[in-house]
């Protein structure tokens, strides 16, 4: 692994085929995994929609309390040992698993304890007796995701198929247990009942498909080597998850669990955007830890997947700035009209977000991950400057506002490392083009707005969002063509076969 950058190529120095096959097979996981996570990450998006047409706002602050401690303890655990085995090479590929896997379940009885623990002082910090209850049972789930750690394996041979495939098992047995117990009257215990029965169906399906048998195998100096890795991630998922865990805190401290409701509903649908793009970065990562040596193709890699993931990310942003009022009006209820700018504002900045998102994965491919810590770490540092003493001044609008600024940190500094990792990198020329698409779509709901005008009916607001979509789609198809059109051509061609 080197720890030094090779020298950046030029746009125009680079070429057209990844080493290996892997470019191809690099693309074609970008579309599998795309088309996959789309259709789960609705489907988590629409559980909560339902869900919340039957919680009332305070029952949903209860449920977002206890799913953002659970984000941030599975979210550390996440970091800490799949990115390496990933971007491991070892000769023996059977060994090096089953020393991941060993170091995943010791990490998963630490969590598992620490989640037990943490609860009842999280009860006390909230003053909130009903989070305890639920927060130990979502603790349950911890070794259902280890199980699922067999995934990994996939990941890495670019097996995405069976990859997504196996992943798709549990967010798909949680939303069906999810909306029946919800039917049934439970309340937020059916998210929780979700969470924890779709993890272990998960992870069981996972261990039957496991390529490699499942053994314990622990080395001091693999944990050192794993330690030295992800400790700069733990503190970059540690920071970004404090952020969530104090909005709901602070939020529920100002303006009571209706409050932390609010910011836990703008927030998944935040989270919807991110996921999206997320998929396809992490697509891929097991390719870009190959040819991590190669500055041309990481230029590559880089600027066709965050022109990918902005074809999703921005419109979604912007349609949801544009159509939250109707949201809340004709969908969840009105009970949620005080979060209707708070979605606003999360909608434009999960869209300008998107812009250099997938930076991270580039950093990790060459083993450096601190600069990943240093720019959630500032992020964190903007929130705590803008958004907590804008929450108590102006309540939900002004954490809105100092949300923004916390974004605006962490873009400035995103920019800052994508430019010494890529020096000719033009970053408003490389996202014009996959933002260009939004802009007519946008004005054409506006002028549609402004010409019809009075009484809004959910008629209207439905043949406004079909207008959106199919302009921008108009749109994107015009002006990425190119682009779109190599990545169906990957659907079309069996891969190389590349082994891990």
């Amino acid at each position: 692994m080197n720890a030094t950058m090779p020298p950046i190529l030029d746009p125009s120095d680079v070429v057209t085929e990844f080493s290996d096959g892997r470019r191809r097979l690099a693309a074609r996981g970008t579309v599998i995994n795309s088309i996959f996570l789309a259709g789960i990450g609705t489907l988590n998006l629409v559980r909560s929609v339902i869900v919340a047409g039957f919680l009332t706002a305070a029952e949903f602050g209860v449920w977002s309390i206890v799913f953002l401690t659970l984000i941030f303890a599975v979210s550390l655990k996440a970091v800490a040992v799949g990115n390496k085995y990933i971007q491991q090479d070892e000769s023996d590929q059977e060994q090096a698993f089953q020393k991941a896997l060993t170091l995943e379940f010791i990490s998963a009885g630490i969590l598992l304890i620490a989640m037990l623990a943490v609860m009842p002082l999280l009860t006390l910090a909230y003053g909130r007796g009903d989070l305890l209850l639920p927060g130990m049972a979502i603790a349950l789930m911890v070794p259902g995701l280890a199980l699922q750690a067999p995934v990994w394996v996939y990941h890495r041979q670019m097996d995405f198929l069976r990859q997504r495939l196996l992943l798709s098992v549990d967010p798909v047995v949680g939303f069906i247990v999810t909306v029946a117990v919800a039917v049934a009257g439970a309340g937020y215990w059916s998210l929780v009942a979700g969470v924890v029965v779709g993890a272990w169906i998960g992870g069981l399906a996972a261990v039957a498909a496991s390529p490699y048998p499942l053994k314990f195998r622990y080395e001091q100096g693999t944990t050192r080597e794993y330690v030295a890795f992800s400790g700069p991630l733990l503190v970059a998922v540690a920071a970004g998850l404090l952020v969530a865990q104090l909005s709901v805190f602070f939020g529920e401290l100002r303006l009571g669990l209706a409050g932390a409701g609010a910011i836990g509903l703008a927030a998944t649908f935040s989270a919807y955007t991110d996921r999206i793009d997320t998929v396809i970065t992490d697509a891929l990562y097991p390719a870009v830890c190959r040819v991590r040596d190669r500055a041309d193709l990481l230029f590559e890699a880089f600027t066709k997947s965050n022109r990918l993931a902005l074809m999703w990310g921005f419109p979604f942003g912007v349609g949801l700035c544009l159509f939250a009022s109707d949201l809340v009006e004709f969908g969840i209820g009105e009970q949620w009209r005080d979060a209707v700018v708070l979605l606003q504002v999360f909608g434009v900045t999960a869209a300008v977000n998107h812009i250099g998102f997938n930076w991270g994965v580039f950093y990790r491919a060459i083993g450096r991950t601190r600069p990943i810590a240093v720019v959630t770490v500032a992020a964190l540092g903007g929130f705590l400057v803008a958004a907590i003493p804008l929450l108590f001044a102006y309540g939900l609008a002004g954490f809105a506002a100092g949300m923004a600024v916390a974004t605006a940190v962490s873009l400035a500094a995103r920019w800052y490392y994508l430019a010494k990792l890529f020096p000719s990198l033009k970053i408003a020329v490389h996202s014009a083009r996959a933002i260009a698409p939004t802009l007519p779509a946008t004005a054409t709901v506006i002028v549609l707005r402004l010409t019809l005008g009075g009484d809004r009916s959910i008629e209207a607001a439905l043949g406004e969002l079909a207008v959106y979509a199919l302009v921008t789609a108009l749109a994107t198809l015009l002006l990425e063509r190119r682009l779109i059109g190599e990545m169906i051509s990957y659907l079309r061609r069996a891969p190389d076969p590349t082994p891990g």
